[in-house]
């Protein structure tokens, strides 16, 4: 069947800056299905969520499935599967139906593909259970189920029971999830899939895709396994990649700090194979916000596979940003027409200093919600005998961030002028000398919710508990003459 499944998959969906996460390859792939007959059945959800473009997409996706498979199976589109493989439909709501036995009729199959309604509940429990009872468990051939859904188990009981027992009698899962119509228990898809559940999964938010996730699916099973794989996987300059592990088959290698190689000599060439490889990614420069997370990735393979992986992002959060002092006005020109000349005036302009212009920027760390922070930096020129000579210092007022938590501020655009006639460093008179600064930064909250005490005394008709007896008229006194 060559390559069934390709995935791509991130431990996180958000970090913050310079945080690292984990980057997961996985594939699947099982023999040429002509010379390995297969008895495959889909799984399909018709709960009430389906309904619209999510349902007619899926039929569109099974139906090109089935074109796919009948092909394969003897070289042309006749209308029926052959080279002993075979197909069976079960959709499900609140309980499943067994749409169609294992058959090789196409007009069949698609007649109960295009039969399906949405509506009811989820219950995966008996869709499992009804599609265990279509296998001939005697029969030789290959097994598999494709298992499609959109939504959590709302009906029956626990799915993975009956799905744990079909992998045990050899039976191959396959997951498509739609996330899009009100969400998915993505751990139990994980637990209901084959290991490595990554080369077995595949998740997508948009019903749009599904056609194109069944066809992917179907559409390298006519080819032997796979041979000879090699994997480049080219990060976002934005990352870089930190530590390999192991992976499950083949070999990986770091090429730089950007590219990883992954090379599988075989995989699937006698019986349904998963293989997975993790590697760590670590976040570095200023990329913030929604970031894809590769430039690109590249597959092949002896037979000639066609893979594709999905393109996943990250959040990088990278806290709240404050800039510290603004950037001098701009001045704009206007050319009217065709002149070739133009005389501009831009007003008058003091010089500040002869030198060179430092820009500091700081992360103040873990700034509560609701606080101004006062910064202060003092900047200091050392010269080679570590004497230090003042150059500067520059207090700011940072203003509050108004998220839920502490967040960093990055405070950006601290700038100090450096005279060139100040510069310690060297006698001579001469300009872009390495010069050695020191900068002491210090950061106080402006806002507390400190208040004094208050002062009213209030006095008790009776004694105090103690035994204590107050004199009224003295202590009434006393804070009269206060």
């Amino acid at each position: 069947m060559g390559i069934i499944n390709a995935n791509k998959e991130l431990s996180q969906t958000q970090i913050n800056c310079g945080d690292s996460f984990q980057v997961t390859l996985s594939l699947a792939a099982q023999p040429d299905i002509t010379s390995n007959p297969t008895d495959i059945v889909l799984i399909l959800d018709r709960s009430g969520s389906m309904a619209g473009s999510p349902l007619a997409n899926l039929k569109s996706g099974a139906k090109k499935f089935i074109d796919i498979i009948d092909e394969a199976t003897d070289s042309n589109m006749d209308g029926q599967i052959g080279g002993g493989s075979r197909i069976g439909i079960v959709s499900f709501s609140d309980t499943a139906t067994q749409d169609t036995q294992l058959i090789t009729s196409v007009a069949d199959l698609k007649a109960a593909v295009n039969s399906l309604n949405a509506g009811g509940s989820t219950n995966h429990e008996d869709a499992f259970t009804k599609a265990l009872e279509l296998f001939d468990m005697i029969s030789s051939n290959i097994k598999v189920m494709i298992m499609f859904t959109d939504g959590v188990t709302t009906a029956g009981g626990n799915p993975n029971t009956v799905a744990t027992a079909a992998k045990a009698l050899g039976i191959s899962i396959y997951v498509i999830g739609l996330s899009g119509n009100g969400g998915l228990d993505e751990q139990a898809l994980r637990d209901w899939a084959s290991d490595p559940d990554s080369a077995f999964l595949a998740i997508t938010p948009d019903d749009a895709e599904l056609e194109d996730l069944f066809e992917n699916l179907a559409r390298n099973i006519t080819k032997p396994g796979a041979t000879d794989i090699v994997i480049k996987d080219q990060i976002s300059s934005c990352f870089k990649i930190t530590a390999l592990s192991s992976p499950t088959k083949g070999q990986a290698t770091l090429l730089n700090n950007n590219l990883v190689q992954w090379k599988i000599s075989s995989l699937g060439t006698t019986g349904t194979e998963g293989a997975s490889f993790t590697f760590t990614v670590s976040h570095e420069g200023i990329c913030t916000g929604e970031v894809i997370v590769n430039d690109s990735i590249t597959y092949s393979d002896h037979e000639g596979n066609t893979v594709t992986f999905p393109d996943p992002s990250i959040l990088v959060d990278c806290g709240t940003e404050v800039i510290g002092e603004d950037c001098p006005d701009i001045v704009s020109i206007t050319i009217d027409g065709c002149e070739d000349t133009i005389e501009f005036d831009a007003g008058d302009l003091e010089l500040e200093s002869l030198g060179q212009i430092l820009q500091l920027d700081v992360t103040l760390k873990n700034v509560c919600p609701e606080k101004r922070v006062a910064l202060a930096v003092i900047l200091n020129e050392v010269d080679e005998y570590d004497n230090e000579y003042k150059r500067g210092l520059k207090t700011l007022t940072i203003p509050a961030h108004h998220k839920s938590s502490c967040q960093d501020v990055i405070v950006r655009c601290i700038k100090f002028v450096l005279p060139q006639d100040l510069d310690e460093n060297t006698g001579c008179s001469c300009i872009c000398n390495e010069r050695k600064l020191r900068a002491r930064l210090i950061a106080h909250y402006v806002d507390h919710d400190f208040e004094c005490c208050a002062t009213a005394v209030t006095a008790s008709p009776s004694a105090p508990s103690c035994g204590c007896r107050i004199n009224k008229k003295k202590l009434s006194k006393e804070l009269t003459n206060r």
